[in-house]
């Protein structure tokens, strides 16, 4: 299997498993500092390019409601709505990281669609998975041109989840009319029953750490805004470090990536335990950052800008 990182958005650090690369956040941890040997490193290899469709694979029980927060995410990165700040916009800072790489990639740019939904409700794996058995689910979505994203409901347990990690990115290799081909993958957990507090911050209280409010989620799904958080910076981390050797800082196994360099900021004045200054919603109280396709609102997690060596937030 080509390398793969495994991200999670957890509270405020980064700790290695094996050959894998998993990130857990610790209260008394800083994000990524300005210092010039800080910066993410290009490691010469291919970014994701061209036009690519993000494929949703539903594991387990999912309302209707809870998938339509997630498709309209996906339309939301490149459709940007007349008010902002919006997630179009937090997706635009990717751009970055091409102009970066120049010549050495065979595309300066990316665009994102909502492709396929494939929904597995009778959990034909059982409710038990290993990371093998994603990527299997993984598999099912086109394996040319695309991110396939595993999403697995409340009441499914995976190797890792909510121990070190609340999702994972990777790649596969697959033959694709007799050529071999490379595509990417995600997966994200639902965390609404098992760990909120680690995978679905600050709409939880954190299991550890100062014990501040929640904050209401702005789509009002504790589990599904959480995936929306964690599925954000796996994307990011996806478009720029897809087969392991593009951008990231420290070990290959073990790397920090475009989201994962940034942890628990949202906004600016975020400190450990606290997200940052954000957006409320005056009618519900909702706390959110970006504003997404059909009316949405999303809470999205820094990015670390290259140009600059700072983590970069919408508001």
């Amino acid at each position: 299997m080509a390398s793969q990182c495994l991200i999670v958005f957890k509270f405020l650090a980064l700790i290695s498993l094996l050959s894998l690369c998993s990130a857990s956040r610790l209260l008394n941890t800083p994000p990524l500092d300005d210092s010039q040997d800080q910066l993410l490193r290009y490691h010469n290899g291919a970014l994701l390019h061209g036009t690519i469709a993000v494929n949703l694979i539903w594991y387990g029980n999912f309302k209707p409601s809870q998938r339509a927060i997630v498709a309209d995410f996906i339309t939301s990165l490149s459709a940007s709505p007349p008010t902002q700040p919006s997630v179009a916009a937090w997706w635009k800072a990717i751009e970055k990281y091409y102009h970066l790489a120049g010549s050495k990639t065979s595309s300066s740019s990316l665009s994102l669609y909502l492709g396929k939904q494939l929904l597995d409700d009778t959990y034909s794996l059982g409710k038990s998975l290993s990371q093998k058995q994603i990527v299997q689910l993984a598999s099912r979505g086109d394996q040319k041109n695309a991110i396939n994203v595993v999403l697995t409901a409340a009441d499914v347990t995976v190797d890792g989840f909510c121990v070190n990690r609340c999702g994972t990115h990777g790649s596969k290799s697959a033959l694709v009319k007799g050529k071999n081909n490379k595509f990417a993958y995600i997966w994200v957990g639902n965390s609404e029953s098992q760990c909120p507090g680690y995978c679905a911050w600050p709409f939880h209280q954190p299991i550890y750490g100062p014990q501040s409010p929640p904050l209401i989620a702005p789509n009002n799904d504790v589990g599904l805004d959480g995936i929306v958080m964690n599925l954000g910076g796996l994307l990011a981390g996806t478009a720029t470090n897809p087969f392991g050797n593009g951008f990231y800082q420290g070990p290959s196994t073990a790397p920090l990536e475009a989201a994962s360099a940034c942890p628990g900021v949202y906004a600016k004045g975020a400190y450990p335990g606290y997200a940052g200054d954000l957006l409320v919603d005056p009618a519900s109280g909702a706390s959110y950052n970006a504003h997404g396709a059909n009316g949405r609102k999303y809470l999205l997690p820094a990015i670390y800008d290259p140009s600059t060596s700072k983590c970069s937030t919408l508001v």
